[in-house]
């Protein structure tokens, strides 16, 4: 296999091959796309988690402590999603749906960044929930942020559901020791195991059991694509690797896609001559 940092690269062609060639394409989004758009991660060095203790962030303590729901709430106030706007990658998977290449998007991210990119929201599967949103833990009653945030700014820290049961208001992102979606995860999995085609942006595919999909596209019998800044644990089972940027990537793989290179003939018209390339080399 051959591995290239560049994303203008023998790598960038190879996708590109691919993605045409491909019939179902799953992509699987992580923090590395976000953090394009200016939303810290988690884990790296100045992530969330260097502020803040994530011990504190379970789902227990949440129910159980006022204190924590205070401390959520503040973070939420202070850190997410405020003035973000997609990227070039969230764009470029948008364009992607519309040249009809898109099977769906299965995201670890809780930012809402694909549908505002353009991406339906009936394709794009929240494994980890969505933070735009409050959920009432008792009637499950849905409050958007902008008027949670509303609440916070009027001194109302420790929330409840005013609009039906006075129950205890969450983030409708996914908290330590929650279970994921029960029906976002069943049907990623579907996606998952029906595509030909799994493409990895900007995870490290260490979180569970999220990085279970890549490997479920794998033992059915797709080809797995990579691009990512760092290594991770499936790049032996890839055919592209990319360490670099997903917008700078993911840009030039659409612009592959649709114009003819300078000899006038398109990658399109290539891959309808010539078949799906092969794309993995020892």
């Amino acid at each position: 296999m051959i591995m290239d940092n560049s994303p203008v690269s023998e790598q960038t062609e190879k996708l590109a091959s691919l993605l045409l060639a491909s019939r179902r394409l799953v992509v699987f989004t992580g923090a590395g796309v976000s953090t394009e758009s200016g939303i810290p991660d988690f884990r790296s060095p100045g992530g969330l988690w260097e502020r803040y203790d994530p011990d504190e962030f379970t789902i227990q303590s949440f129910v159980r402590s006022a204190e924590t729901r205070k401390k959520m709430w503040r973070m939420m106030a202070a850190e997410f999603f405020t003035h973000v706007t997609p990227n070039a990658a969230h764009y470029a998977l948008a364009e992607l749906d519309r040249l009809g290449k898109l099977d769906c998007i299965i995201t670890q991210n809780v930012d809402d960044l694909h549908q505002r990119a353009g991406v339906p929201r009936a394709k794009v599967y929240e494994l980890h929930g969505n933070m735009l949103w409050a959920v009432c833990l008792n009637c499950g009653q849905r409050y958007p942020m902008e008027a949670i945030r509303e609440r916070l700014k009027a001194g109302d820290e420790d929330l409840d559901c005013r609009a039906a049961c006075h129950g205890i208001l969450k983030p409708a992102g996914v908290l330590f020791g929650e279970a994921l979606p029960e029906r976002e995860l069943r049907e990623a999995t579907e996606h998952s195991r029906g595509a030909d085609l799994f493409l990895v942006i900007g995870s490290t595919l260490l979180v569970y059991p999220a990085a279970y999909m890549p490997q479920y596209a794998v033992e059915a019998g797709a080809k797995l694509a990579i691009i990512n800044l760092t290594a991770t644990p499936m790049d032996r089972q890839a055919v592209v690797v990319i360490n670099a940027k997903a917008g700078e990537v993911m840009s030039r793989v659409v612009e592959r896609i649709k114009a003819p290179d300078t000899s006038g003939r398109s990658l399109k018209a290539e891959v309808r001559q010539e078949g799906p390339i092969q794309t993995c080399r020892d």
